[in-house]
Parts: structure tokens; sequence; C-alpha cells
């Protein structure tokens, strides 16, 4: 499974990029206002600071206008995927965006049909919300397993971007189901490596390492 980071903070994408677990970035108005940096400046910095796919997304809500946003994001690196909501319209930007040779995340999908119409429109990421459904009482993984079957059933290459992941849980969900991709703010992919057996085995060792005077160096 690719892990994507979910954020806008440089320091954060470089922390965890030296340690091998960025794929790539996702980004969107929220959170570039949260880091407090101009869109482009910020998205440029992240493109050229990772390998991997970049999500920036437009603003604009009526197609010719998305078009125009995501050309001129994609000029920005080789590597941007440029984001668009999945309304009618955001597929029409899809599919013109594709078409001429850009990665396209369609993103807030909520639903199997959205995730098949995207696929349709060429979408090179499909962003289902698993956090947003869980607000409702709906399992957002259950979408998740939905988009799966689909894309399976008929060979659709759209990858599976689990999105709005708030716990480790989601994680684990997200790859035992089969999501090609992951996004999740850096806290959570850090809390990945956390479980109390681990602290207290190390807390052992480290007892018995010096009652035994036991030293490496």
């Amino acid at each position: 499974m690719k892990f994507f980071v979910d954020t806008a903070e440089v320091d954060a994408i470089a922390e965890l990029n030296e340690l091998g677990m960025v794929d790539g970035v996702t980004t969107n108005p929220s959170l570039i206002m949260k880091s407090g940096r101009d869109i482009l400046e910020v998205t440029k910095e992240i493109a050229d600071m990772v390998d991997g796919p970049v999500s920036a997304e437009v603003v604009a809500t009526e197609a010719d206008a998305m078009i125009a946003e995501g050309r001129k994001l994609a000029k920005i690196a080789d590597n941007i995927a440029v984001k668009v909501p999945l309304t009618w319209d955001g597929l029409k930007a899809c599919n013109v965006l594709t078409n001429e040779g850009n990665m396209v995340n369609v993103t807030l999908c909520f639903s199997a049909n959205q995730a098949l119409l995207a696929a349709k429109a060429g979408a090179t990421f499909i962003s289902p919300f698993i956090g947003r459904l869980d607000d409702i009482n709906l399992d957002g993984m259950d979408l998740i397993a939905d988009i799966r079957t689909i894309y399976d059933n008929f060979g659709y290459e759209t990858q599976i971007l689990a999105a709005s992941i708030r716990t480790v849980n989601h994680a684990t969900q997200s790859a035992l189901i089969g999501a090609d991709v992951m996004t999740a703010p850096p806290d959570v992919i850090k809390k990945m490596a956390l479980h109390p057996l681990t602290d207290k085995g190390l807390d052992a060792f480290l007892k018995d390492a010096a009652s035994a005077n036991i030293k490496i160096v």
C-alpha cells in the first residue's frame, strides 16, 4: 500500500520522507489555510521534495474554470495530481485534464456509483472519505470494499485512495480490503508504530540490560 501524507506542513512531510514513508502528498484548501502559505508556493516546495504525486485542489466549481485552474496547477511540477470534486462539472474537468495527460484525483467520494463515474471519466485516483461516512453512522470501509469489487470486476485502473483516515484502525482496514493508497495526517502514520506490548517489552529488556550491566560501546 502506498502512503500519502495528508498535510501542507513541509517540515512534517520532510520528516516522514527521510524515513521512506512518503509515496505522495495530498493537500486541499483547508490544509493550505492551516499552513498559512501561498498555495502555489507551498505546492511547488512539496512537489520538489517528494517523488510521488502531490494533489493540489482547484477551488472553482464550474467545469471550464476547474480546467483552467487545473492546467495552472499542473504546470507547477510534473508530479502534480489535479484534485477536483466529485460533481458533474468535476467529472467533466477530470475527463479533459486526463486526456491532456494530467494525473487527476477525484475527491469527496461517498458512494460506489460516484466512484464508478470517476473511473469512467479517467480519474487517476478516487478519494472515498472514510471518516466522514463514519460521522453519519455509516461504515466507510463498506464503501472501500464496494469500490474495490467494482474496479476489480471490470479492470478499472483508477487507484483507490482511502481518505479521511483518522485512526490506525482505518489504515489497517484499508490495507486489508485492498485500497491502493491511503492518505493520512502525519500523526496517524506515526501512531501506526505504537503498541503497548512493544513498550512493555522494551522496558523489560532495558531493565535486564541495566541489571546485567550490558553495554554495546
